[in-house]
């Protein structure tokens, strides 16, 4: 198709919108735009071109619809996709692109070879740099969860293991990626229960948590349960089952790899160790912020607001458990997180969830249902099923608190 030079204010041809329309779906998309956002924003920007749209984005179709007006035929076309890969530094890149394309200072035709290109950008930070991202954060969050040093030197050096195994997933394709968060827990929980043998007062369920915490689907399970309240059935459900599918595939692969280290060694049972002290705690929990940063890619100029955002939702939450119980404690640190979150958006126009992703995942719901589940397998079944249920609670609370927070700073319909 012949582009044009138009921008946004001119009379584009409507075949040429739907197409550039359909152009910036299929990329916000892949570097996994929320539905909710996306869908709006391409709403508003087909009004932009003149046009009037109907769009919905769930994380494995999409579903374009586009007429002139009122009594025209509408244009639709449904698209079926594979499931997004979070990637906050060329979603803020193409954010910044169709602000250009807005403000007039970039046509739709250089526009086509820009947002190409931006798939071609490497990542802000290296192997290394990622690599440090995880340990940072088994580092950080091992004692945020009440172990002792024991633990958290292992959530470490397991955490390095969990990265190499992802890498190693990645080079091999779709289906060991498919099989990833079982394959990673299953070796991590083998070795894990091996180490118990050599030291008994090792917290075996906490340090696989650290250590594969990283690709805990928290983001995944509160974003679906968000979509479901909001009305968005089909992205909210397949959120919401896919993030649920994942846990139990790392639970399965940590209970199997429990099992079959238990034939090898005997396990004897003993008193967990002394939790790390307070003074360290506040020591660590910057790093916490710091791995989470990296490990997601957030761009180097927006990593400190990203670490900042996050550890005022951290102090949010720290103080309405003060005051109530960690539900409020939850709710406090999300409405902060959201309201921060906004105003940074508006004074930088860059999307929002570059920052809030990372404070959202800092809430760990995914965690509680770990354990929930680490304790149903373990033959605790109602403590199980009491931490299984507190993680839907956690992200419920998580949805209200986003509500609340974009009721008192509205977000800018950016991607």
């Amino acid at each position: 198709m012949k582009k044009s030079n138009l921008t946004i204010g001119a009379n584009i041809p409507f075949d040429e919108a739907f197409h550039f329309i359909k152009k910036v779906a299929l990329t916000a998309h892949k570097y996994g735009s929320a539905s909710g956002r996306l869908e709006s924003f391409l709403k508003g920007l087909s009004n932009k071109m003149g046009y009037e749209g109907v769009f919905k984005s769930t994380p494995i179709e999409l579903t374009l619809g586009l007429r002139e007006g009122h009594d025209t035929p509408q244009r639709i076309e449904f698209i079926v996709t594979q499931p997004p890969d979070i990637d906050l530094d060329k979603l803020a890149r193409l954010g910044e692109l169709l602000n250009e394309i807005e403000t007039g200072s970039l046509s739709l035709t250089e526009a086509y070879a820009r947002i190409d290109a931006i798939d071609q950008v490497p990542v802000p930070w290296g192997k290394f740099a990622s690599m440090l991202g995880y340990v940072l954060t088994g580092l950080g969050l091992a004692p945020l969860l009440g172990a002792g040093w024991i633990d958290t030197i292992f959530a470490t050096v397991f955490s390095i293991l969990v990265y190499g195994l992802v890498l190693i997933s990645a080079r091999l394709g779709t289906i060991a990626m498919v099989w990833m968060p079982f394959t990673t827990a299953l070796i991590t929980a083998f070795l894990v229960t091996l180490v118990k043998y050599w030291f008994p007062e090792l917290n075996q369920v906490l340090v696989i948590l650290s250590a594969v915490a990283i690709i805990l689907p928290g983001y995944s399970i509160s974003l679906g349960a968000g979509e479901l309240v909001a009305q968005r059935i089909l992205s909210g459900m397949s959120n919401l089952m896919s993030g649920l599918i994942t846990l139990f595939k790392q639970i399965a692969g940590a209970v199997l790899g429990i099992g079959i280290a238990n034939h090898f060694v005997t396990i004897v049972v003993v008193e967990p160790a002394t939790p790390v002290s307070q003074i360290w705690l506040l020591l660590l929990f910057p790093l916490l912020l710091v791995g989470l940063s990296l490990a997601f890619q957030i761009a180097r100029r927006d990593l400190p607001w990203a670490v900042f955002v996050s550890g005022l939702a951290y102090l949010g939450v720290l103080a309405g458990s003060s005051l109530l119980d960690s539900n409020l404690g939850n709710l406090l640190g999300t409405i902060v997180a959201v309201v921060v979150a906004n105003v940074w958006s508006k004074q930088t126009g860059r999307p929002t969830s570059i920052v809030l992703i990372p404070a959202i995942v800092l809430l760990v719901s995914g965690t509680i249902g770990f354990r929930g589940l680490a304790s149903m397998a373990q033959g605790e079944l109602l403590l199980g099923l009491q931490q299984f249920f507190h993680m839907f609670i956690v992200a419920m609370t998580i949805v209200v608190g986003i509500m609340i927070g974009y009721t008192i700073i509205r977000p800018e319909p950016k991607l």
